[in-house]
C-alpha cells in the first residue's frame, strides 16, 4: 500500500509554527538569563530564577494532561503563543520604561515556564495527529532537527546583546511567538478526544481522568520501563551538562572557547543524524536494539570522553549526537504511536513530570558532588548509574519495549 504525504497542510503549518516558536525560545532563555545576571549581579539570585522557572515545568505537566485529553489541543497551543507574545511584550516596555524590578521578573518567569509546561504536552499530544499513516519515524527525524538548529540563534542572540543590548531581543521574541500562533490558528484537524458533553467538566471528572491516566501507564510495563529508564537517563544528561562547561572553563589548554566546539560537534552530530533518519528506514526488528545499544555507548562515552585529547573529544561528541537523535526518534516515535490518542495528554504530562523531575535532581547532585569530588570523577559515576540502569531497567523489561518499540511506523 503507497504510504501517504507527510507534508500535509496541517503537517507543514505546525512545523512552520513550531521553527519560529522556537527560535524565540531558544534566545528567550538566553536573554533572561542575562538579563538576571546583568540586573542582579548575583549567582544566589540567578539560582532562585532557575528554580522559579523549573518548578513548574515539574508540576503543571501532570496537572495538565487530563483538560488536555478532553479539550482542544490546537486552541491551547496558538493561545498560548499568542499569551507568551504579550509577555515579552510586556517586559519589553518595562524594561525600556524603567518599570521593572527583580521580583516583577521572577513572577514573569513563573508564568512562562507554566506555559512551557503546559505547552509541550499540548504539543506532544497534538504533533502525532498531523502525521499521516507510516510517516512517524520521519516526521519525527524532522522534530529532532528543530532543536539543533534553534541552538544556531544563540550566537545571533550574543552579538544583538554585545553590540545592540537586550530590549532587541525581546521585541524579536513578541513577534516571533505572535507570527507562531498566527500560524498555529489555520490547523484544521478533528480532535476526536474532545468532549462533546454538554455537561460541565467537574472537579471530579479531573480526578477521575487524572486517575485513569496514573492507572493506564501502570497496567502498560513497557511504557513503565521506558519511563522509569528516561527518568534516571535526564537526570545523568543533566548532571553532565551542568558539570561539563566548569570543567572547560577550570582546565588549562581547554577553556570555552573548545568547550564550543566541542558540543558543535554533538549539534552537527544530530542535525546529520536527524537527516539519515528522514531518509532511511532501520529495519522493524531491530528498533529495540539499535536503541539499547545506543543507551549503553552512549553512556560510555560520556563517562569517558573528557579523559581524552580535545581531537577524540570532538570526534565521540560528533558520534554521541549521530546515535542519540536516532534513540530519541525511535523512542518518541513509537511511544506516540503507541499510547492511544484520549491518554496522549495524560501519558505525556507524566513523562514530562517525571523526566524533569530527574533533571532537577541531576542537576542540583552534580553541583553538590561537583564541589566536593574531580568533575571527571562525578562524570564517570553518574554514567556509570546510566549504564547500569539500561541494563537493570530496559533489557529485563525488552519483551514488553519491544511491543512498542518494534513496529513499522
Amino acid at each position: 500500500m503507497e504510504r501517504q504525504p507527510l507534508w500535509t497542510r496541517n503537517f507543514t503549518i505546525l512545523t512552520l509554527g513550531t521553527v519560529v516558536s522556537m527560535l524565540g525560545n531558544a534566545i528567550s532563555g538566553f536573554a533572561l538569563s542575562l538579563l538576571v545576571l546583568d540586573y542582579t549581579g548575583s549567582t544566589l539570585l540567578y539560582a532562585v530564577y532557575m528554580i522559579v522557572c523549573n518548578v513548574p515545568k515539574v508540576i503543571v505537566p501532570s496537572i495538565a494532561g487530563p483538560y488536555l485529553d478532553r479539550f482542544s489541543r490546537t486552541k491551547v497551543i496558538w493561545g498560548l503563543d499568542y499569551i507568551s507574545a504579550g509577555l515579552y511584550l510586556l517586559l519589553f516596555f518595562m524594561l525600556s520604561t524603567g518599570v521593572f524590578n527583580y521580583v516583577l521578573l521572577l513572577a514573569l518567569c513563573f508564568m512562562i515556564g507554566t506555559i512551557d509546561g503546559i505547552y509541550r504536552v499540548a504539543y506532544d499530544s497534538l504533533y502525532p495527529m498531523m502525521i499521516a499513516e507510516g510517516n512517524y519515524a520521519k516526521a519525527y527525524s524532522i522534530s529532532s532537527l528543530l532543536h539543533p538548529l534553534s541552538a544556531l540563534m544563540l550566537p545571533i542572540a550574543s552579538w544583538f546583546y554585545e553590540n545592540v543590548g537586550l530590549l532587541p531581543l525581546f521585541i524579536f521574541n513578541a513577534i516571533t511567538f505572535a507570527i507562531a500562533a498566527t500560524f498555529e490558528t489555520q490547523i484544521r484537524v478533528k480532535e476526536e478526544q474532545v468532549s462533546d458533553e454538554k455537561t460541565k467538566y467537574s472537579l471530579k471528572r479531573y480526578k477521575d481522568d487524572f486517575v485513569q491516566g496514573i492507572s493506564y501507564l501502570k497496567k502498560e510495563k513497557g511504557l513503565l520501563f521506558i519511563t522509569a529508564y528516561f527518568m534516571v537517563s535526564t537526570m545523568v544528561g543533566s548532571a553532565n551538562s551542568t558539570l561539563t562547561l566548569p570543567y572547560f572553563k577550570a582546565t588549562e589548554n581547554l577553556g570555552a572557547t573548545i568547550y564550543t566546539w566541542v558540543t558543535s560537534c554533538a549539534v552537527i552530530g544530530r542535525l546529520i543524524g536527524g537527516v539519515i533518519h528522514y531518509r532511511f528506514r532501520y529495519p522493524t526488528e531491530k528498533k529495540f536494539a539499535i536503541a539499547f545499544f545506543v543507551y549503553i555507548v552512549s553512556a560510555v562515552i560520556d563517562g569517558g570522553y573528557l579523559f581524552t585529547p580535545v581531537l577524540i573529544m570532538m570526534i565521540t561528541q560528533f558520534i554521541s549526537g549521530l546515535i542519540c537523535v536516532t534513540s530519541f526518534n525511535i523512542r518518541i516515535s513509537s511511544t506516540q504511536n503507541y499510547v492511544p490518542n484520549d491518554m496522549r495528554g495524560r501519558y505525556n504530562g507524566t513523562y514530562q513530570m517525571l523526566t524533569t523531575v530527574g533533571s532537577i535532581i541531576g542537576q542540583l547532585s552534580a553541583g553538590v558532588l561537583g564541589e566536593v569530588f574531580p568533575y571527571r570523577a562525578v562524570m564517570v559515576a553518574m554514567n556509570l548509574f546510566a549504564l547500569v540502569a539500561a541494563i537493570a531497567i530496559m533489557y529485563p523489561g525488552r519483551d514488553h519495549v519491544k511491543r512498542i518499540y518494534n513496529v513499522d511506523i
